[in-house]
């Protein structure tokens, strides 16, 4: 096969189902389900006691061997999401850099001259704490996007690292202009 780690099969905790039908990968959890189209040219098969799946592909290609580690990892996030669920942290720097919920929308004080809001996506929960955001939903992909989304009304800049980051995320810092130099 392709890859070293798609040749081990993806555990399936228990209280998760696992079926395809129609070239549909439909997981099932405590949290909720999803649902993803699967190449045409990759199997996913499901063990008769439907604790472990496996990606193989139809035939060994170069196009099918790169889909193939994708859509292994893409069932493997699935199945967590569906039994754990994922997150994300933002945090706000800066003075008067606010974030609130109102509804299901976020509205932030970011310096500008009017609040912005966040209308949260389907499947998506959003917290604010002091000065973070935590993002929240059993699709990796969407909740990794919405942390982008957020993010980009004010990215950290390198001079005072004022903005939205990422928890744990480090802003390398520029010196800025010297006076009195010449």
């Amino acid at each position: 096969m392709a890859g070293r780690l798609v040749t081990k099969p993806i555990q399936v905790p228990s209280g998760v189902d696992v079926h395809v039908t129609d070239g549909v990968l439909m997981v099932k959890g405590t949290k909720g389900e999803l649902a993803r189209r699967v190449p045409r040219d990759i199997f996913i098969t499901i063990s008769d006691d439907g604790r472990e799946i496996t990606v193989s592909p139809a035939e060994e290609t170069k196009d099918v061997s790169s889909l193939l580690g994708t859509t292994y990892i893409h069932a493997r996030n699935m199945i967590m999401g569906v039994s754990e669920g994922f997150t994300k942290t933002l945090e706000l720097e800066g003075v008067g850099y606010r974030a609130s919920i109102e509804g299901n929308d976020l509205v932030l004080a970011l310096g500008f001259s009017h609040p912005i809001r966040y209308v949260s996506p389907k499947g998506i929960e959003l917290a604010t704490e002091k000065n973070t955001i935590r993002i929240s939903g059993i699709d990796k992909e969407a909740v990794g996007q919405a942390a982008a989304a957020i993010r980009a009304f004010r990215e950290p800049e390198p001079y005072k690292g004022k903005g939205i980051r990422y928890q744990g995320e480090h802003i390398t810092r520029k010196q800025g202009k010297k006076a009195g130099v010449g």
